[in-house]
């Protein structure tokens, strides 16, 4: 696992977005397209406006979704609809190679099973994506995969439904899935990650983001995030 640590939240989307394009064109070069997953959340906001302005081919790109709430369609509590408005409608991604997750489904097991045949007529099975861009909750989390959930343990399905998580329910890119990928770029920011983004670079597989693979993975972070926090007075070393 490697890290890089930047000043602040705006140095590290840009080289996240710099890093996912030099990615891009290496598979473009090498296989003829560049299939990778995207979560969503607030710290990629910057990141991905910064990747719609990169000089990319789009048109042999392969977008897909880490993971989705069961919301409806243009909710602003879907990873969609940022996904939409600040990467593919302005890198004019072509609308066949954007692959939403299809969480209007009531049936989310049955959507899973769905996406999954999507991933694997695309990537291959079992399916390998390029490059998967992960974040990390303050609770360790990563993707929709949450300690305590039964899809943090699913072993034999690359897709899985998760949740209710904060009053949604979800669907999530396995454990599997995510390990077979050629590259995990993880982007960190703030300080209420520090304390998780420490236990993940020391691989503790006691939070759901330590039980991925470290070996093809990469941390980008900000200074909040990745900075060694001082002992708490008092406390028992």
């Amino acid at each position: 696992m490697r890290t890089e640590l930047l000043p602040d939240a705006e140095a590290a989307a840009h080289w996240a977005a710099a890093f996912i394009a030099a990615r891009a064109r290496e598979a473009v070069r090498a296989r003829g397209r560049f299939v990778f997953a995207l979560s969503g959340g607030e710290t990629p906001r910057p990141m991905l406006e910064a990747l719609s302005r990169q000089p990319l081919p789009w048109e042999h790109v392969e977008l897909f979704q880490a993971d989705e709430r069961a919301v409806p369609r243009a909710s602003e509590a879907r990873n969609l609809t940022q996904i939409e408005r600040l990467l593919v409608g302005p890198a004019a991604i072509p609308a066949q190679r954007v692959h939403a997750m299809p969480v209007e489904e009531d049936d989310l097991a049955a959507a899973a099973a769905r996406y999954a045949q999507t991933l694997a007529a695309v990537a291959g099975a079992p399916p390998v994506l390029d490059l998967v861009h992960l974040g990390l909750g303050a609770d360790g989390h990563t993707a929709s995969l949450f300690a305590g959930d039964a899809a943090l343990e699913v072993a034999g399905a690359w897709v899985a439904p998760a949740g209710p998580y904060r009053g949604h329910r979800r669907l999530t890119l396995t454990v599997p899935a995510l390990d077979r990928a050629r590259c995990l770029l993880w982007l960190v920011c703030g300080a209420d990650k520090a304390e998780m983004l420490a236990r993940l670079r020391e691989g503790d597989d006691g939070i759901p983001a330590g039980r991925l693979a470290r070996d093809r993975a990469w941390i980008v972070a900000d200074d909040a995030a990745g900075r060694p926090r001082p002992p708490v007075a008092g406390a028992t070393p």
